[in-house]
């Protein structure tokens, strides 16, 4: 098995009990998947894409990208 791409270890290395505590800050507060091509996570309503960085999800509205 080939190991992890970063994008994946950088998604793999947050705690699994905070995905389900994770939600989009967008007014309608979407939830979020992760996108193991970009290493980013999504927010499944409005669109947006936030880095995740040393393993610390930045969910900021400030540091988004429109995806």
């Amino acid at each position: 098995m080939p190991p992890p791409s970063d994008a994946q270890a950088s998604g793999a290395s947050i705690d699994p009990a905070l995905w389900d505590l994770l939600a989009c800050p967008c007014p309608d507060h979407g939830a979020v998947t992760l996108d193991s091509d970009t290493g980013e996570i999504c927010c499944t309503v409005c669109g947006l894409r936030f880095p995740i960085r040393d393993g610390i999800p930045v969910m900021l509205l400030d540091e988004a990208r429109r995806g």
